[in-house]
């Protein structure tokens, strides 16, 4: 195994973990703006409303996107498996 495997095997990686967690966390970005101008709008500064909003959000996202996500996570994972004998030989 050469470190020009190695480098391209975490860069897949650390791309995958992107592409899974760019859903969640554009909609805890959004959800977090949003949020924040109506609490500076209304001069509520109450710490639980953002984390009430982006949690109820958080879990619509994940329950709509998470099996998409849970299947890239599969297929990335199970093409690694294949792919561990000619990192090796």
């Amino acid at each position: 195994m050469t470190p020009d495997t190695v480098m391209g095997e975490l860069q897949a990686a650390l791309t995958m973990a992107l592409v899974i967690a760019t859903p969640m966390l554009g909609m805890a970005l959004v959800i977090g703006v949003v949020i924040g101008l109506l609490q500076a709008a209304t001069q509520v500064n109450e710490p639980a409303i953002a984390f009430i909003g982006k949690l109820f959000a958080l879990a619509l996202v994940l329950a709509i996107s998470g099996g998409w996500m849970l299947a890239q996570l599969v297929t990335f994972t199970t093409s690694l498996i294949q792919r561990i004998p000619s990192m090796l030989g």
